[in-house]
Protein backbone atom coordinates (compact mmCIF):
# COMPACT_ATOMS: atom_id res chain seq x y z
CA UNK A 1 0.00 0.00 0.00
CA UNK A 2 1.55 3.30 -1.11
CA UNK A 3 2.51 5.98 1.95
CA UNK A 4 0.32 8.91 2.03
CA UNK A 5 2.26 12.11 0.93
CA UNK A 6 2.45 14.91 3.31
CA UNK A 7 1.06 17.80 2.08
CA UNK A 8 2.40 21.55 2.09
CA UNK A 9 1.79 24.39 1.05
CA UNK A 10 3.82 27.39 -0.18
CA UNK A 11 2.78 30.79 0.81
CA UNK A 12 5.34 33.58 -0.86
CA UNK A 13 4.80 36.49 -3.33
CA UNK A 14 7.95 35.68 -5.46
CA UNK A 15 7.05 33.37 -8.56
CA UNK A 16 10.45 31.88 -8.94
CA UNK A 17 11.55 31.28 -5.62
CA UNK A 18 8.17 29.40 -4.93
CA UNK A 19 8.28 27.67 -8.01
CA UNK A 20 11.92 26.21 -7.23
CA UNK A 21 10.41 25.57 -3.38
CA UNK A 22 7.64 23.78 -5.42
CA UNK A 23 10.11 21.84 -7.80
CA UNK A 24 12.16 20.88 -4.80
CA UNK A 25 10.21 19.69 -2.27
CA UNK A 26 8.36 17.72 -4.58
CA UNK A 27 11.22 16.10 -5.18
CA UNK A 28 11.13 14.73 -1.70
CA UNK A 29 7.99 13.07 -2.08
CA UNK A 30 5.74 15.87 -0.50
CA UNK A 31 2.61 16.77 -1.99
CA UNK A 32 2.94 20.66 -2.90
CA UNK A 33 0.62 23.39 -3.50
CA UNK A 34 1.26 27.12 -3.32
CA UNK A 35 -0.12 30.39 -2.64
CA UNK A 36 1.35 33.63 -3.65
CA UNK A 37 -0.42 35.74 -0.82
CA UNK A 38 -1.79 35.34 2.67
CA UNK A 39 -5.16 35.86 1.73
CA UNK A 40 -4.92 33.14 -1.26
CA UNK A 41 -3.39 30.90 1.83
CA UNK A 42 -6.50 31.59 3.56
CA UNK A 43 -8.87 30.21 1.22
CA UNK A 44 -6.50 27.52 -0.05
CA UNK A 45 -6.15 26.11 3.31
CA UNK A 46 -9.37 25.08 4.18
CA UNK A 47 -9.36 23.00 1.17
CA UNK A 48 -5.93 21.73 0.46
CA UNK A 49 -5.85 21.01 4.79
CA UNK A 50 -1.81 20.59 4.65
CA UNK A 51 0.20 19.80 7.83
CA UNK A 52 2.73 21.88 6.69
CA UNK A 53 3.04 25.76 5.69
CA UNK A 54 6.19 27.49 4.25
CA UNK A 55 5.01 30.93 5.21
CA UNK A 56 7.21 34.06 3.34
CA UNK A 57 7.29 36.79 6.20
CA UNK A 58 7.60 39.91 4.06
CA UNK A 59 4.45 39.83 1.44
CA UNK A 60 2.26 42.79 -0.12
CA UNK A 61 -1.27 42.85 1.73
CA UNK A 62 -1.93 40.67 4.19
CA UNK A 63 1.69 39.84 6.23
CA UNK A 64 3.28 36.94 7.12
CA UNK A 65 2.74 37.40 10.87
CA UNK A 66 -1.47 38.13 10.30
CA UNK A 67 -1.40 35.02 8.10
CA UNK A 68 0.41 32.60 10.07
CA UNK A 69 -2.47 33.87 12.94
CA UNK A 70 -5.24 33.10 10.90
CA UNK A 71 -3.25 29.69 9.90
CA UNK A 72 -3.21 28.74 12.98
CA UNK A 73 -6.99 30.16 14.31
CA UNK A 74 -8.28 27.72 11.46
CA UNK A 75 -6.00 24.68 12.22
CA UNK A 76 -3.76 25.11 15.52
CA UNK A 77 -1.95 21.96 15.28
CA UNK A 78 -0.63 22.64 11.65
CA UNK A 79 3.14 22.85 11.09
CA UNK A 80 4.38 26.16 10.11
CA UNK A 81 8.03 27.13 9.47
CA UNK A 82 8.17 30.92 8.44
CA UNK A 83 11.38 32.01 6.21
CA UNK A 84 12.05 35.46 6.18
CA UNK A 85 15.40 37.56 4.72
CA UNK A 86 15.50 40.08 7.64
CA UNK A 87 17.80 37.78 10.73
CA UNK A 88 15.54 39.84 13.24
CA UNK A 89 15.52 38.35 17.12
CA UNK A 90 12.32 40.59 17.53
CA UNK A 91 10.37 39.06 14.59
CA UNK A 92 11.61 35.76 15.64
CA UNK A 93 9.78 36.48 18.99
CA UNK A 94 6.57 37.51 17.70
CA UNK A 95 6.58 34.51 15.07
CA UNK A 96 6.92 31.58 17.75
CA UNK A 97 4.27 33.57 20.14
CA UNK A 98 2.23 32.93 16.90
CA UNK A 99 2.96 29.65 16.90
CA UNK A 100 5.26 29.23 14.27
CA UNK A 101 7.32 25.78 14.80
CA UNK A 102 10.84 27.17 13.41
CA UNK A 103 12.39 29.34 11.66
CA UNK A 104 14.60 29.81 8.40
CA UNK A 105 16.66 32.90 7.04
CA UNK A 106 17.37 33.92 3.48
CA UNK A 107 18.81 33.04 1.17
CA UNK A 108 19.48 29.18 2.81
CA UNK A 109 20.68 26.16 1.35
CA UNK A 110 18.00 23.71 0.04
CA UNK A 111 19.57 21.17 2.32
CA UNK A 112 19.28 23.54 5.58
CA UNK A 113 15.48 23.50 4.36
CA UNK A 114 14.80 19.88 4.03
CA UNK A 115 16.85 19.11 7.65
CA UNK A 116 14.62 21.87 9.08
CA UNK A 117 11.33 20.51 7.60
CA UNK A 118 12.04 16.89 8.51
CA UNK A 119 12.77 17.97 12.30
CA UNK A 120 9.87 19.63 11.85
CA UNK A 121 7.87 16.34 11.03
CA UNK A 122 10.01 13.90 13.04
CA UNK A 123 9.21 16.67 15.98
CA UNK A 124 5.46 16.23 15.64
CA UNK A 125 5.86 11.79 14.75
CA UNK A 126 7.42 11.30 17.93
CA UNK A 127 5.39 13.67 20.22
CA UNK A 128 1.71 11.94 18.09
CA UNK A 129 3.55 8.66 18.56
CA UNK A 130 4.65 9.09 22.32
CA UNK A 131 0.82 10.71 23.24
CA UNK A 132 -0.88 6.87 23.21
CA UNK A 133 1.77 5.56 26.03
CA UNK A 134 1.97 8.41 28.20
CA UNK A 135 -1.79 9.22 28.28
CA UNK A 136 -2.72 7.74 31.34
CA UNK A 137 0.68 9.51 32.81
CA UNK A 138 -0.30 12.87 31.35
CA UNK A 139 -4.68 12.10 32.65
CA UNK A 140 -2.68 11.98 36.14
CA UNK A 141 -0.31 15.11 35.37
CA UNK A 142 -3.65 17.23 34.57
CA UNK A 143 -5.60 15.64 37.64
CA UNK A 144 -2.78 16.32 39.84
CA UNK A 145 -2.29 20.43 38.55
CA UNK A 146 -5.67 20.97 38.09
CA UNK A 147 -6.58 19.34 41.56
CA UNK A 148 -3.56 20.21 43.46
CA UNK A 149 -3.66 23.38 46.00
CA UNK A 150 -6.77 25.15 45.23
CA UNK A 151 -9.97 24.62 47.35
CA UNK A 152 -12.04 25.61 44.26
CA UNK A 153 -10.92 23.23 41.84
CA UNK A 154 -11.02 20.37 45.11
CA UNK A 155 -14.22 21.42 44.65
CA UNK A 156 -14.35 20.56 40.86
CA UNK A 157 -12.57 17.70 41.49
CA UNK A 158 -15.15 16.45 43.43
CA UNK A 159 -17.82 16.62 41.28
CA UNK A 160 -16.26 15.20 38.40
CA UNK A 161 -15.73 11.85 40.60
CA UNK A 162 -20.04 12.01 41.53
CA UNK A 163 -20.95 12.31 37.73
CA UNK A 164 -17.93 10.50 36.07
CA UNK A 165 -19.59 7.39 36.54
CA UNK A 166 -22.98 8.18 35.08
CA UNK A 167 -24.85 8.66 31.54
CA UNK A 168 -25.64 12.58 32.82
CA UNK A 169 -24.71 15.42 30.49
CA UNK A 170 -22.35 17.56 31.41
CA UNK A 171 -22.37 21.30 30.41
CA UNK A 172 -17.99 22.68 31.70
CA UNK A 173 -18.00 26.43 32.04
CA UNK A 174 -15.24 28.95 32.66
CA UNK A 175 -13.36 31.37 30.37
CA UNK A 176 -11.21 30.42 27.34
CA UNK A 177 -8.03 28.81 28.26
CA UNK A 178 -9.45 27.55 31.68
CA UNK A 179 -9.12 23.82 31.11
CA UNK A 180 -12.42 22.54 30.03
CA UNK A 181 -11.33 20.48 28.00
CA UNK A 182 -8.93 18.66 30.08
CA UNK A 183 -12.51 18.56 32.52
CA UNK A 184 -14.01 17.25 29.43
CA UNK A 185 -11.60 14.33 29.12
CA UNK A 186 -11.49 13.78 32.70
CA UNK A 187 -15.08 12.74 33.06
CA UNK A 188 -14.39 10.61 30.17
CA UNK A 189 -11.34 8.74 31.55
CA UNK A 190 -13.11 8.06 34.96
CA UNK A 191 -16.57 6.83 33.32
CA UNK A 192 -17.42 3.89 32.24
CA UNK A 193 -17.01 4.81 28.77
CA UNK A 194 -13.25 5.07 29.19
CA UNK A 195 -12.28 2.61 26.64
CA UNK A 196 -14.54 3.87 24.35
CA UNK A 197 -13.73 6.85 21.80
CA UNK A 198 -13.65 10.21 23.08
CA UNK A 199 -14.51 12.64 20.57
CA UNK A 200 -14.13 16.45 20.03
CA UNK A 201 -15.88 18.80 18.19
CA UNK A 202 -14.86 22.26 18.23
CA UNK A 203 -18.41 24.03 17.31
CA UNK A 204 -16.62 27.60 16.55
CA UNK A 205 -14.09 26.23 14.34
CA UNK A 206 -16.00 24.90 11.70
CA UNK A 207 -18.36 27.23 9.34
CA UNK A 208 -22.08 26.15 10.12
CA UNK A 209 -22.93 25.31 6.78
CA UNK A 210 -20.47 22.36 7.42
CA UNK A 211 -21.20 21.45 11.08
CA UNK A 212 -24.34 19.83 10.20
CA UNK A 213 -22.44 17.16 7.91
CA UNK A 214 -19.21 17.08 10.65
CA UNK A 215 -21.68 16.44 13.59
CA UNK A 216 -24.29 13.79 11.59
CA UNK A 217 -22.42 13.17 8.18
CA UNK A 218 -24.37 12.52 4.69
CA UNK A 219 -25.55 10.03 2.24
CA UNK A 220 -24.47 9.70 -1.32
CA UNK A 221 -26.30 12.05 -3.69
CA UNK A 222 -26.74 14.85 -0.36
CA UNK A 223 -25.25 17.64 -2.37
CA UNK A 224 -23.19 18.22 -5.01
CA UNK A 225 -19.82 16.83 -4.64
CA UNK A 226 -21.16 14.11 -1.96
CA UNK A 227 -20.11 10.89 -3.99
CA UNK A 228 -20.00 8.59 -1.06
CA UNK A 229 -21.08 8.07 2.27
CA UNK A 230 -19.20 10.13 5.58
CA UNK A 231 -20.35 8.94 8.85
CA UNK A 232 -20.69 12.24 11.67
CA UNK A 233 -19.46 12.41 14.86
CA UNK A 234 -22.49 11.17 16.33
CA UNK A 235 -21.23 7.63 14.28
CA UNK A 236 -17.87 7.87 15.23
CA UNK A 237 -18.54 8.69 18.75
CA UNK A 238 -21.47 5.90 19.21
CA UNK A 239 -21.32 4.25 22.84
CA UNK A 240 -18.19 6.51 23.93
CA UNK A 241 -18.52 10.47 24.05
CA UNK A 242 -18.79 13.18 22.49
CA UNK A 243 -17.19 16.40 23.48
CA UNK A 244 -19.06 19.40 21.71
CA UNK A 245 -16.80 22.31 22.58
CA UNK A 246 -17.64 26.53 22.39
CA UNK A 247 -21.43 24.78 22.02
CA UNK A 248 -22.97 28.29 22.57
CA UNK A 249 -21.70 28.61 18.91
CA UNK A 250 -23.75 26.45 16.96
CA UNK A 251 -26.50 27.70 14.61
CA UNK A 252 -29.78 28.00 15.77
CA UNK A 253 -31.53 25.75 13.29
CA UNK A 254 -28.72 23.18 13.88
CA UNK A 255 -29.69 23.25 17.78
CA UNK A 256 -33.05 21.92 16.81
CA UNK A 257 -31.65 18.45 15.56
CA UNK A 258 -29.39 18.42 18.57
CA UNK A 259 -32.05 18.65 21.30
CA UNK A 260 -33.68 15.86 19.00
CA UNK A 261 -30.60 13.33 19.57
CA UNK A 262 -30.19 14.35 22.95
CA UNK A 263 -33.91 13.45 23.76
CA UNK A 264 -34.23 10.22 21.44
CA UNK A 265 -31.00 8.97 20.76
CA UNK A 266 -31.68 9.04 16.74
CA UNK A 267 -30.49 11.04 13.94
CA UNK A 268 -30.65 11.38 10.08
CA UNK A 269 -28.15 11.46 7.69
CA UNK A 270 -28.11 14.45 5.53
CA UNK A 271 -29.78 13.10 2.44
CA UNK A 272 -30.58 10.07 4.61
CA UNK A 273 -34.22 9.01 4.77
CA UNK A 274 -34.32 7.25 8.26
CA UNK A 275 -33.27 7.38 11.39
CA UNK A 276 -30.07 5.47 12.99
CA UNK A 277 -30.30 5.06 17.09
CA UNK A 278 -26.58 5.52 18.96
CA UNK A 279 -25.40 5.47 22.33
CA UNK A 280 -23.42 8.53 22.51
CA UNK A 281 -22.98 10.43 25.95
CA UNK A 282 -22.29 14.17 25.51
CA UNK A 283 -20.15 16.92 27.06
CA UNK A 284 -20.36 20.23 26.28
CA UNK A 285 -18.18 23.51 27.03
CA UNK A 286 -18.76 26.93 26.79
CA UNK A 287 -16.94 30.34 27.66
CA UNK A 288 -20.17 32.27 27.42
CA UNK A 289 -23.25 32.58 29.60
CA UNK A 290 -25.36 30.52 28.18
CA UNK A 291 -28.75 31.78 30.31
CA UNK A 292 -28.04 35.42 28.23
CA UNK A 293 -28.18 34.07 25.05
CA UNK A 294 -31.45 32.04 25.91
CA UNK A 295 -32.82 35.45 26.74
CA UNK A 296 -31.67 37.28 23.02
CA UNK A 297 -32.92 34.01 21.53
CA UNK A 298 -29.42 32.50 20.37
CA UNK A 299 -29.76 29.82 22.12
CA UNK A 300 -32.61 27.51 22.64
CA UNK A 301 -34.32 27.29 25.99
CA UNK A 302 -35.23 23.50 25.91
CA UNK A 303 -31.49 22.41 24.85
CA UNK A 304 -30.21 25.23 27.64
CA UNK A 305 -31.91 22.84 30.17
CA UNK A 306 -31.05 19.80 28.50
CA UNK A 307 -27.33 20.44 27.66
CA UNK A 308 -27.40 21.40 31.62
CA UNK A 309 -27.91 18.16 33.64
CA UNK A 310 -24.81 18.99 35.24
CA UNK A 311 -22.98 21.90 35.60
CA UNK A 312 -18.95 22.57 36.34
CA UNK A 313 -17.32 25.68 36.60
CA UNK A 314 -13.74 26.22 36.12
CA UNK A 315 -12.41 28.95 38.16
CA UNK A 316 -10.05 31.50 36.13
CA UNK A 317 -6.35 31.02 36.58
CA UNK A 318 -6.08 34.74 39.13
CA UNK A 319 -8.78 33.33 41.18
CA UNK A 320 -6.70 30.01 42.15
CA UNK A 321 -2.98 31.54 41.88
CA UNK A 322 -1.45 29.11 44.06
CA UNK A 323 -1.20 26.63 40.99
CA UNK A 324 0.34 28.65 38.96
CA UNK A 325 4.65 27.99 40.25
CA UNK A 326 3.32 24.16 39.35
CA UNK A 327 1.83 24.93 35.95
CA UNK A 328 5.44 26.42 35.10
CA UNK A 329 7.43 23.69 36.48
CA UNK A 330 5.13 21.39 34.54
CA UNK A 331 5.42 23.25 31.45
CA UNK A 332 8.96 24.29 31.57
CA UNK A 333 10.01 20.59 31.91
CA UNK A 334 7.52 19.90 29.05
CA UNK A 335 8.63 22.11 26.63
CA UNK A 336 12.26 21.94 27.74
CA UNK A 337 11.76 18.36 26.64
CA UNK A 338 9.75 18.97 23.50
CA UNK A 339 12.53 21.63 22.12
CA UNK A 340 15.47 19.72 23.41
CA UNK A 341 16.88 22.81 25.37
CA UNK A 342 18.00 23.61 28.86
CA UNK A 343 16.91 27.04 29.64
CA UNK A 344 17.28 28.11 33.54
CA UNK A 345 14.60 27.85 36.16
CA UNK A 346 12.16 31.22 36.04
CA UNK A 347 13.94 33.54 39.09
CA UNK A 348 11.64 34.24 42.11
CA UNK A 349 11.40 37.95 40.70
CA UNK A 350 9.79 36.31 37.42
CA UNK A 351 7.49 33.94 38.98
CA UNK A 352 6.46 36.77 41.42
CA UNK A 353 5.45 39.08 39.06
CA UNK A 354 3.42 35.75 37.34
CA UNK A 355 2.06 35.93 40.49
CA UNK A 356 0.71 39.14 40.29
CA UNK A 357 -0.44 38.83 36.68
CA UNK A 358 -3.99 39.24 36.03
CA UNK A 359 -3.78 36.33 33.30
CA UNK A 360 -6.95 37.10 30.86
CA UNK A 361 -6.17 34.37 29.15
CA UNK A 362 -5.60 31.94 31.90
CA UNK A 363 -3.43 28.31 31.81
CA UNK A 364 -3.41 28.97 27.58
CA UNK A 365 -1.53 32.21 28.03
CA UNK A 366 0.60 31.16 31.09
CA UNK A 367 1.20 27.69 28.78
CA UNK A 368 2.49 29.96 25.90
CA UNK A 369 4.41 31.96 27.40
CA UNK A 370 6.48 29.21 28.78
CA UNK A 371 6.91 28.04 26.12
CA UNK A 372 7.99 30.88 24.59
CA UNK A 373 11.01 31.81 27.19
CA UNK A 374 11.67 27.94 26.45
CA UNK A 375 12.37 29.06 23.12
CA UNK A 376 13.69 32.38 23.19
CA UNK A 377 15.63 32.15 26.12
CA UNK A 378 15.06 35.62 27.98
CA UNK A 379 13.21 36.18 31.00
CA UNK A 380 13.81 39.87 30.65
CA UNK A 381 11.37 39.67 27.43
CA UNK A 382 9.35 38.06 29.32
CA UNK A 383 8.47 39.96 32.22
CA UNK A 384 8.49 43.22 30.12
CA UNK A 385 5.52 41.43 28.32
CA UNK A 386 3.85 41.23 31.68
CA UNK A 387 5.25 44.54 32.70
CA UNK A 388 3.03 46.26 29.71
CA UNK A 389 -0.45 44.87 31.78
CA UNK A 390 -1.07 45.66 35.06
CA UNK A 391 -1.11 44.12 38.37
CA UNK A 392 -3.72 43.06 40.22
CA UNK A 393 -2.18 42.92 43.38
CA UNK A 394 -0.63 45.79 44.73
CA UNK A 395 3.00 46.18 45.91
CA UNK A 396 3.74 46.56 49.39
CA UNK A 397 4.39 49.82 49.14
CA UNK A 398 2.66 51.50 52.07
CA UNK A 399 0.52 49.39 54.60
CA UNK A 400 -0.46 46.16 53.67
CA UNK A 401 -1.86 43.14 55.67
CA UNK A 402 0.20 40.31 57.10
CA UNK A 403 -0.38 37.52 59.19
CA UNK A 404 0.99 36.94 62.84
CA UNK A 405 3.67 34.25 62.65
CA UNK A 406 2.70 32.56 66.03
CA UNK A 407 -0.88 31.69 64.52
CA UNK A 408 -2.22 29.13 64.20
CA UNK A 409 -1.13 26.35 61.17
CA UNK A 410 -5.03 25.25 60.85
CA UNK A 411 -8.25 26.41 58.82
CA UNK A 412 -8.60 29.83 60.25
CA UNK A 413 -6.68 33.14 59.37
CA UNK A 414 -3.85 34.45 62.11
CA UNK A 415 -5.15 37.68 63.48
CA UNK A 416 -3.46 40.67 60.74
CA UNK A 417 -1.17 43.22 61.96
CA UNK A 418 -0.40 46.09 59.18
CA UNK A 419 3.22 45.63 57.86
CA UNK A 420 4.33 49.27 56.85
CA UNK A 421 7.25 49.00 54.59
CA UNK A 422 9.52 51.71 55.09
CA UNK A 423 10.75 53.13 51.96
CA UNK A 424 14.33 53.36 50.62
CA UNK A 425 15.71 57.09 52.57
CA UNK A 426 16.55 59.61 49.25
CA UNK A 427 20.51 59.86 48.95
CA UNK A 428 21.02 63.59 49.81
CA UNK A 429 24.61 63.27 47.78
CA UNK A 430 25.91 60.97 44.73
CA UNK A 431 28.12 59.14 47.23
CA UNK A 432 25.26 58.11 49.04
CA UNK A 433 23.27 56.08 46.06
CA UNK A 434 23.54 52.53 46.69
CA UNK A 435 25.45 50.50 44.41
CA UNK A 436 23.53 48.56 41.95
CA UNK A 437 24.10 45.31 43.85
CA UNK A 438 22.28 46.60 46.95
CA UNK A 439 19.17 47.84 44.59
CA UNK A 440 19.23 44.35 43.24
CA UNK A 441 19.63 42.86 47.07
CA UNK A 442 16.06 45.01 47.90
CA UNK A 443 14.24 44.44 44.91
CA UNK A 444 14.81 40.28 45.51
CA UNK A 445 13.84 41.33 49.19
CA UNK A 446 10.61 42.93 48.61
CA UNK A 447 9.39 40.26 45.75
CA UNK A 448 10.16 37.77 48.37
CA UNK A 449 8.59 39.58 51.06
CA UNK A 450 5.42 40.47 48.61
CA UNK A 451 5.52 36.33 47.56
CA UNK A 452 5.29 34.86 51.13
CA UNK A 453 2.31 37.38 52.13
CA UNK A 454 0.90 36.53 48.45
CA UNK A 455 1.20 32.85 49.25
CA UNK A 456 0.29 32.87 52.86
CA UNK A 457 -3.10 34.81 52.28
CA UNK A 458 -4.14 32.24 49.70
CA UNK A 459 -3.41 29.33 52.05
CA UNK A 460 -5.60 31.61 54.84
CA UNK A 461 -2.45 31.83 56.68
CA UNK A 462 -1.39 27.94 57.00
CA UNK A 463 2.19 27.89 57.00
CA UNK A 464 3.10 24.16 56.21
CA UNK A 465 0.82 24.92 52.89
CA UNK A 466 2.56 27.92 52.02
CA UNK A 467 5.92 26.33 52.94
CA UNK A 468 4.91 23.79 50.39
CA UNK A 469 3.44 25.86 47.61
CA UNK A 470 6.83 28.83 48.09
CA UNK A 471 8.94 24.97 47.84
CA UNK A 472 11.36 26.10 50.69
CA UNK A 473 11.04 24.08 54.04
CA UNK A 474 8.86 24.91 57.19
CA UNK A 475 11.58 25.70 59.13
CA UNK A 476 12.99 28.02 56.24
CA UNK A 477 9.72 30.10 56.06
CA UNK A 478 9.39 30.65 60.30
CA UNK A 479 12.94 32.20 59.77
CA UNK A 480 11.73 33.89 56.77
CA UNK A 481 9.01 35.18 59.27
CA UNK A 482 11.28 36.05 61.87
CA UNK A 483 12.91 38.69 59.87
CA UNK A 484 10.25 40.22 58.48
CA UNK A 485 8.87 40.41 61.71
CA UNK A 486 12.06 42.42 63.09
CA UNK A 487 12.34 44.15 60.15
CA UNK A 488 9.02 45.39 60.95
CA UNK A 489 9.23 46.24 64.37
CA UNK A 490 12.34 48.19 63.29
CA UNK A 491 10.53 50.74 60.81
CA UNK A 492 7.77 50.62 63.53
CA UNK A 493 10.45 51.85 65.81
CA UNK A 494 11.87 54.60 63.24
CA UNK A 495 8.80 55.92 62.73
CA UNK A 496 7.61 56.82 66.27
CA UNK A 497 8.66 60.11 67.34
CA UNK A 498 11.99 60.87 69.69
Amino acid sequence: MAVQKTRLLIVDDDPSMARFLTSYLSRLNFEVNSASSGEEAIRMFRVYDPGLVLLDMAMTGMDGLETLERLKQIKPEVLVIVVSGQNNPELIFRASKAGADDYIHKPFEPKDLEARVHRVLERQRVSSEASQMREQVRRQNDFSMLFGTSPKMEEVKQTIEQVADTSATVLVRGESGTGKEVVARLVYSHSLRREKPFVKVNCAAIPHELLESELFGYEPGAFTGANRQKLGKFDLANQGTLFLDEISEMHPALQAKLLHVLQDGEFARLGGKRDIAVDVRVLAATNKPLERAVEEGHFREDLFYRLNVVTIHIPPLRERREEIPVFLDFFLQKYSEFYVKNPPPFSDFAVGRMMDYNWPGNIRELENLVKRYVIVGKESQIIRELSTHKPVISSLTGSSPIWNPKGSDGGAPAPVVAMPVVPAPVPASEDELPSLLEIGRRAAMQAEREAIERVLAQTRWNRRQAAKILKISYKALLNKLKIIEEQNQAAQSKQQPA
